[in-house]
């Protein structure tokens, strides 16, 4: 038992050092690095006595806590010292609570919200560089998103409907909110970077929000931008590499269960894609060019769209795998892939029950994956000038070729 105590006072200590450290960098006048190891060692104290006296002890700390900042800032107001913000007296008050926590509650989570404190205080110059930055439509985005996902999900019913008990509305909507969620991420990603990112990092973004979306963007440009046709073509080359990783992270959230079942020729064609973009870096010669803005993947339509699309390929699977077996399946998988593969890798995968111990769910995504590509480079051949096309139509050949030696070769 002491022996706990003097662990739980030291997790305190070294909790308030590190916010400590950083509002002493930002010569704060309220609390440095020796009063916020203080306050958490306050909270913990309290945390400790209040086990033995009751949880007022703890609410009179905060309580005095509390007072003594107000009498900082008063005394501070005296002196002229005018300081609108109070990020550093609420700080205090966390950590507090964070102090508290360490003897009370779990120390994970006291441990996961001193960090967390930590870092929201060392980003204050991005985070309001990303604020500014943001207009209208990023709001709007965000907002959506919450629509999305705290409005809409608790009101779905979690139960199947129809033949073959596979419409789910709720869970087909968790398919939404998470695909959604990972191209919001990549759209936060660029806020941050800004437009001026390099043609790697345009790529990987665009990848993340949408292969297909970048590659009509990038098409578009090839002919807009004098000398930028090689540039686009990398990137293009570059998100659809990305696609594959893209797939893996959401198999391992939605279906962690068939994860090692797909994740060896999924990764293995994920290889040979960084190999032909290495190719293609060679034969651009570091040509690079200005990326720009993706649109916003939080739309409702989008989500509703993205929804029914799901809907109809899940349905369509199980149909067409319950009439004509695994061909049944991979027919539209190739069908569905020519539009989003995201939606068709998640019905390939409960398709296999979330194991996916057949080969029938990786085939499924590997096909889907490889008609996209051939529509990416349909999108090329209608939006992008010939030199374009021809560099798309080498690097998505060799891309081909990899997928259809992984599906021949690849065992049973």
């Amino acid at each position: 038992m002491e022996s706990n105590v003097f662990v739980q006072l030291g997790v305190s200590i070294l909790l308030g050092l590190l916010v400590g450290l950083q509002r002493q960098r930002t010569d704060n006048a309220v609390a440095g690095i020796r009063t916020f190891p203080l306050i958490t060692v306050l909270g913990t104290l309290c945390g400790l006595l209040a086990q033995a006296f009751g949880g007022w002890v703890i609410a009179a700390g905060l309580v005095a806590l509390a007072a003594l900042l107000f009498a900082a800032n008063l005394m501070r107001l005296k002196a002229g010292d005018v300081d609108p913000g109070l990020t550093t007296e609420i700080a205090v008050l966390v950590l507090f609570g964070v102090g508290t926590c360490i003897v009370v509650g779990p120390m994970a989570v006291a441990v996961a919200v001193g960090g967390m404190v930590a870092v929201l205080l060392q980003l204050k110059q991005p985070l309001h560089r990303f604020v500014s930055a943001m207009g209208e439509k990023d709001i709007k985005a965000i907002m959506q998103f919450v629509l999305v996902t705290l409005v809409i999900l608790p009101v779905l019913p979690n139960k199947t409907y129809g033949p073959y008990s596979v419409l789910n509305p709720f869970k087909i909507w968790l398919f939404v909110i998470l695909v959604v969620g990972m191209s919001l991420g990549g759209y936060v990603m660029f806020k941050f970077v800004g437009a001026k990112a390099g043609t790697w990092l345009g790529g990987v973004l665009g990848g993340i929000v949408s292969s297909t979306a970048t590659t009509v963007s990038y098409a578009r440009r090839s002919k807009e931008v004098p000398g930028a046709t090689r540039a686009a073509g990398l990137i293009i080359m570059i998100a659809s590499s990305v696609l594959y990783a893209r797939l893996l992270v959401l198999i391992g959230i939605a279906a962690p269960g068939g994860l090692p079942h797909v994740a060896l020729p999924l990764g293995t064609m994920l290889a040979a894609c960084v190999v032909i973009t290495g190719a293609a870096v060679l034969w651009t010669r570091n040509a690079s060019m200005k990326i720009s803005q993706p649109n916003n993947p939080a739309e409702l339509k989008t989500a509703l769209i993205l929804g029914a699309l799901y809907a109809m390929i899940r349905f369509g699977s199980a149909a067409a795998q319950d009439h004509f077996g695994a061909r049944g399946l991979y027919a539209v998988a190739i069908l569905g892939g020519l539009t989003d593969v995201d939606a068709v890798t998640l019905a390939a995968m409960q398709s296999g029950g979330g194991t996916a111990e057949t080969g029938a769910p990786w085939r499924a995504i590997l096909l889907a994956s490889m008609s996209n590509l051939a529509f990416k480079a349909g999108i090329v051949a209608v939006l992008g000038g010939r030199e374009l096309l021809r560099m798309i139509l080498a690097l998505f050949g060799a891309t081909l070729l990899a997928g259809v030696a992984i599906l021949w070769l690849w065992p049973q």
